[in-house]
């Protein structure tokens, strides 16, 4: 055996080399490689030792020759800074890790030029399929070219109106109306909505909810109530600063995200304003920051971990069967009542 050893240093060691030196068949190592249960504990062990002295490393590539697929996936998100979307990536990454996919992860920044990059780049590099949280400018054609060679996608968070693709996210139409109706519970009337761009879907939606909640109770949306600004902090924090310059300003806000209300709130302490009693704040996907901000935030709390694995699964069963009817799966946000937006007086 130890001859054995000597001869597979000097050249890359294979499954027949291992199963070989574990005297099982090459069927069987590739059961254990597998994970299979169909393999006796001794024998998986066995296995796992002579893979372990011989120094077996899996070559994906000759794998992928044989099975024309790579087992690789490729993730872009447009802001890994974000708490959301790093947990929302934990939760991709590990269901499809627990598959035995290999995960490749990139950043677009918001940029649309870099996204038409890494979705073109991990073509080449072949991976199986693409989550991707679009960019708010995306393009119809860049999505349809890759439906055109049934490329599996599935976009998570982000859509792209009237085209037929699979898609995991949240009902934020749902979520703001929930948001506005508690505002209004605390007595508020004059409610503002902060934060996000005009071109995103998830903004788009928010908005929808926040104008049929106070349509619901007869208050009329106010335009000058309603300012697009950055998904920053420092968004949140100029946006407050022009609102409360109003004639008539607000009483409250429900922002675009949470980073957009730490911002708010940042905003309204530097004016003295108590956050609860005199002025309402809602944020939206429930990071774990919301819970320790002073006041602690009240939110729209999102299945983060969920909707990932969701996506993932999606993207899987989109990968053995390309030419499927496309789906929508929708999971539903829940309010987080805290201190900032309840009234004490």
């Amino acid at each position: 055996m130890d001859q054995d050893i000597e001869s597979t240093a000097k050249k890359r060691v294979t499954l027949k080399d291992v199963a070989k030196d574990a005297e099982v068949s090459r069927a069987t190592a590739s059961l254990v490689l597998r994970n299979s249960p169909l393999v006796k504990e001794k024998t998986r062990r066995r296995v796992q030792e002579s893979m372990q002295r011989l120094c077996y490393v899996y070559h994906r590539a000759a794998a992928s020759m044989r099975s024309k697929r790579s087992r690789t996936v490729g993730l872009i998100t447009t802001d890994i800074t974000n708490p959301f979307f790093a947990e929302l990536t934990i939760g991709m990454a590990a269901h499809l890790e627990a598959k035995q996919y290999a995960v490749f992860m990139s950043n677009t920044s918001e940029e649309l030029g870099k996204q038409r990059r890494l979705l073109a780049t991990m073509q080449e590099y072949g991976v199986d399929g693409i989550l991707l949280c679009p960019v708010n400018d995306t393009h119809r054609a860049d999505i349809e070219q890759l439906q055109q060679a049934h490329f599996p996608l599935v976009l998570v968070t982000r859509y792209l109106l009237d085209l037929d693709v699979d898609y995991v996210g949240i009902d934020n139409v749902y979520g703001a109306r929930q948001a506005v109706d508690h505002l209004i519970e605390q007595g508020h009337s004059r409610i503002a909505f902060v934060g996000g761009a005009d071109t995103s879907s998830a903004r788009r939606d928010r908005l929808q909810g926040y104008t049929e909640g106070l349509q619901a109770q007869w208050l009329e949306p106010d335009p000058r109530m309603i300012y697009q600004a950055p998904i920053s902090r420092d968004g949140g924090y100029v946006a407050i600063g022009q609102l409360l310059q109003q004639p008539d300003p607000p009483t409250a806000v429900l922002c675009y995200n949470d980073i957009v209300a730490f911002g708010v709130m940042a905003g309204l302490n530097a004016q003295g304003i108590d956050i609860g009693t005199e002025f309402g704040v809602i944020g939206f996907d429930d990071v774990a920051e919301a819970r320790l901000q002073q006041p602690p935030l009240t939110t729209l709390t999102v299945p983060t971990h969920e909707i990932g694995r969701q996506a993932a699964q999606c993207l899987l069963e989109r990968v053995e069967q390309p030419t499927a009817p496309s789906r929508r799966l929708i999971l539903s946000p829940d309010l987080v009542v805290r201190t900032s937006s309840l009234r004490t007086d």
